[in-house]
């Protein structure tokens, strides 16, 4: 039988000694000067030029990160942004990563239900089934929106049983209007994440899918945006892994993601993407290493992992 996800995952945070995942976020206009300034990759109004440059960028990052972090999170959207190249530059770089022995969650919040969830699985998280694909892997696991009900997310959940993949439930997320819908009370006085937390714990018990570690292949998506909340619902689901965002450029520290963990130190993985992968903007390591990107990012990473290891001991 296929290793369960969570088993994949606590293990490959075991052997970085961190709960750490850099998040690949790309934008054009805030690419290095040394490859959007190129002369063969500093057309932004080519779709091909300006997706060239991004990739390049990417596997840069990728190659940059790989010795200290676990795993890698590719948000699809700044891909698909770049059209049909866009999506065959996403499974790219999804190679690239799994070359480089990281986890990778592709961030696609695909959401629907019947037999639309069903592709969207297939075209997602699935290992492809096309016979002149078969060199291609897909990622390990994907984000996923959990508010159309298990209509929704049933699919997702039978490939992750059978192909040995994961995916994470979007139960609170970092965005300052989120508040308004999933911090909305209830009549039984549970929040709406909180609801949507006891179905995706239920969903996360269901057979073969709890792997050695205790932890289920079904995760959730959980910011610590108020410690109390966070408390709450890593009590509602211990089960469930949570991929936390907020860290880093949208202002949260160590301190504030450590009540995502369980006290043994395990349950949760910090991800964090602007303030790794755009650090050669940041005084604090340009002063450092000037013009040299790539030695931000990689000092970056480092302070990330140290700042995590600080507060959680994995």
């Amino acid at each position: 039988m296929p290793e369960n996800f969570a088993d994949r995952l606590q293990a490959a945070i075991k052997s970085k000694h961190s709960p750490t995942c850099v998040g690949i976020d790309p934008v054009f206009a805030k690419l290095p000067a040394e490859i959007s300034e190129n002369k063969d990759l500093n057309d932004e109004t080519d779709s091909e030029i300006a997706l060239d440059a991004v990739l390049e960028f990417c596997r840069r990052v990728i190659k940059i990160i790989a010795p200290y972090v676990p795993a890698v999170k590719i948000n699809s959207a700044f891909f698909e942004r770049y059209y049909w190249d866009g999506i065959d530059g996403y499974f790219a770089l999804i190679q690239e990563a799994d070359k480089a022995g990281l986890i990778v969650i592709g961030d696609v919040k695909r959401g629907d239900i019947g037999s639309t969830a069903g592709m969207y699985a297939q075209a997602t998280l699935a290992e492809p089934d096309f016979a002149n694909l078969d060199a291609l892997t897909g990622p390990d696991a994907v984000t996923v929106s959990p508010y159309f009900g298990l209509d929704g997310v049933k699919p997702f959940i039978q490939v992750a049983r059978e192909e040995s993949k994961g995916l994470f439930c979007i139960v609170r997320t970092s965005n300052e209007s989120a508040d308004e819908i999933q911090g909305a009370k209830l009549e039984s006085g549970l929040s709406v994440a909180e609801h949507v937390a006891q179905q995706v714990e239920t969903w996360a018990k269901d057979d073969g899918l709890i792997g050695n570690c205790g932890y289920s292949a079904v995760g959730a998506v959980v910011a610590a945006r108020n410690p109390d909340e966070v408390v709450r619902l890593r009590g509602m689901m211990q089960s469930c892994y949570f991929l936390v965002p907020g860290y880093g450029a949208q202002g949260l520290t160590a301190a504030d993601v450590a009540p995502c963990f369980k006290s043994d130190g395990t349950g949760a993985i910090v991800t964090a993407s602007r303030s790794i992968i755009y650090a050669f903007d940041d005084m604090k390591y340009v002063e450092r290493f000037t013009s040299e990107w790539d030695k931000c990012i990689e000092q970056a990473c480092k302070d990330f992992v140290a700042e995590m290891n600080e507060v959680v001991q994995v």
